[in-house]
């Protein structure tokens, strides 16, 4: 049996290109270049019938080593909490006071992009995260 090399994360959303943009800035990721035959996006989107435009987007790592994340539109909004969210792993082998210090710090520039913190998860050890939804309302945490 063959394993899973590359494996991709799919959010529903009312706003594709938003959303993806918004994961770019979280994650240091990047819009991927547009498909062959086409200068820009724009231009790709215009190609497709009028129910199609802006339909979807991506964001990809620009080392190669993250997993691709893929936004489609979807006409209903998010009902209940995910089952599934992405963690974000900015305190990664910080303690104590200096791993809520990276936590706050990344949580205040993600709020300023439109991100909502809902609460600290902090069981008094070094295992604390912030709980917080993108720009559409997915949870994701801050690690």
């Amino acid at each position: 049996m063959a394993s899973v090399k590359q494996f991709q994360v799919t959010f529903d959303c009312a706003e594709p290109e938003r959303v993806a943009r918004f994961r770019c800035e979280v994650l240091g990721y990047v819009v991927p270049p547009p498909p062959k035959g086409f200068a820009t996006w724009d231009d790709y989107d215009r190609s497709l019938p009028p129910e199609d435009q802006g339909s979807w987007s991506a964001c990809i790592d620009p080392s190669g080593v993250g997993p691709r994340l893929y936004f489609q539109r979807v006409p209903e909004g998010k009902v209940v909490k995910n089952r599934v969210h992405l963690d974000v792993r900015v305190g990664t082998g910080l303690v104590g006071e200096e791993r809520l210090a990276a936590l706050e710090a990344e949580c205040t520039r993600l709020v300023a992009l439109g991100a909502v913190r809902v609460r600290l998860l902090y069981d008094g050890g070094d295992d604390s995260c912030i709980h917080m939804q993108d720009i559409e309302g997915h949870d994701f945490c801050l690690d």
